[in-house]
């Protein structure tokens, strides 16, 4: 059963009941994101996210932990480049001190300045733990060489100079600023009494009020132009990391079924044609894979993977080879019909719990303003033709517009921009 309440205010509240589970999970995700920020705000929707557990009017940072551990759940967020999410997931019986927790930290957090001093040393060392990353950073650095001074573009996590200079009042204003009810969507997935939810669904969220400010910033449009382009980040390292990027469909594109098709057969799986041919036959590295990155008005579709020294050049051609291949002569019945299974297994078994269920909710309401069943997705990816992969391939797969990124021992006299 689904159910989509708009409160007063303008807070969505969509809800998706399983009577068969023993648990729910509750996620309150806001449409902001790091894309909102500007260049002297890198890092702060990342930042609001870690303050919101260090203490509220009513509860101390450890009594936060303690409730939450006492119910037997798990809470967490996560900040992505378009939105933030605070959630719990706990045994249906528990749903309302749950609500009562997690609708607390979202409106009754003090910021307190010692508090916010202690939080930024954590947050540097979250960056330096990318920075020792060489996966997680190749793909911080692919994302500026795509996208250059875009905000998408921009880590997440942020600048160390930024957050080194970051005050209480510049938080609080970029909060002030950014975190409006309608701007917020309260997702609810599994075992729960609507009579009893709803009320308690009004008492937290629908008395909240914000003015917008007209200081919010609008987001800064998708840069579709990236051109063709090589980088090179010298660095020790046993290994060279590189990722290769070429255009994506934002996250709603009527074709976006089509799209995880295409990715699933180049490199989205061990039976991908990018894992065969470059692993399996060829032994060219231990990791390659192929994902996309979809956002409200555009997307990529990267290829990561990492190599000794000596063969970069080899893995860059055979990654063009297959790309070109895939362009040229299409897709087999056989290949697309067990993509097909392959992918609906996948988002059936993801959405058999009640947290796929809450984010699911939550990115179909947010991205497309309505809900998406089961059903539907399977129908999207059934009705998929050959033809609509060869389609889409020639039109994504253009390695004229290919973006290069090496991290690692890359020997100097390797030219990447000559490779493809």
């Amino acid at each position: 059963m689904y159910k989509k309440i708009v409160l007063n205010n303008g807070v969505r509240v969509v809800l998706e009941r399983m009577s068969s589970l023993k648990s729910i999970a509750i996620g309150i995700w806001t449409n902001v994101g790091s894309r909102d920020e500007s260049i002297h705000e890198s890092g702060y929707s990342h930042f609001i996210e870690h303050m919101m557990f260090k203490g509220t009017k009513r509860r101390s940072a450890g009594q936060i932990s303690n409730e939450i551990d006492a119910l037997g759940g798990e809470m967490n967020a996560f900040t992505t480049h378009e939105a933030t999410a605070f959630y719990v997931k706990v045994l249906d019986q528990h749903v309302g001190h749950a609500l009562d927790l997690l609708a607390d930290l979202f409106h009754q957090s003090r910021f307190s300045s010692a508090e916010i001093e202690k939080e930024k040393q954590v947050i540097l060392e979250e960056i330096r733990m990318v920075k020792d990353d060489p996966e997680d950073l190749v793909h911080e650095l692919h994302g500026k060489d795509v996208l250059g001074l875009h905000p998408l573009g921009r880590p997440i996590l942020g600048e160390p100079e930024v957050m080194t200079r970051l005050r209480r009042r510049d938080l609080l204003r970029y909060l002030q600023n950014q975190y409006h009810p309608e701007k917020t969507v309260v997702s609810i997935a599994g075992n729960f009494k609507l009579e009893t939810l709803l009320p308690q669904l009004n008492t937290y969220f629908g008395g909240w009020s914000r003015e917008q400010s007209s200081e919010s910033p609008e987001a800064t449009p998708w840069l579709s132009n990236a051109s063709s382009c090589a980088r090179v980040y010298r660095k020790r390292l046993e290994q060279v990391h590189l990722c290769m990027g070429l255009k994506g469909l934002p996250i709603g594109h009527p074709d976006r079924y089509t799209a995880n098709v295409l990715n699933t057969i180049l490199g989205g799986g061990v039976s991908s044609r990018l894992f065969q041919q470059l692993r399996e036959k060829r032994g060219l590295a231990y990791t390659i894979y192929s994902h996309l990155s979809g956002f409200s008005d555009g997307g990529l579709l990267t290829i990561y993977a990492a190599t000794r020294s000596e063969e970069v050049e080899t893995v860059v051609q055979q990654v063009c080879k297959e790309i070109k291949k895939l362009c040229r002569r299409g897709v087999t019945e056989v290949e697309l019909q067990r993509t097909k299974t392959q992918l609906k297994g996948n988002l059936m078994l993801g959405l058999e719990g009640t947290y796929g269920r809450m984010n699911k909710l939550a990115k179909n309401e947010m991205y497309q303003g309505r809900y998406v069943s089961l059903q539907e997705m399977i129908r999207g990816i059934e009705r998929i033709s050959v033809d609509d992969i060869n389609q889409l391939s020639r039109q994504l797969l253009d390695i004229n517009g290919l973006v290069v990124t090496a991290l690692g021992p890359v020997a100097k006299g390797v030219t990447l921009t000559e490779i493809h």
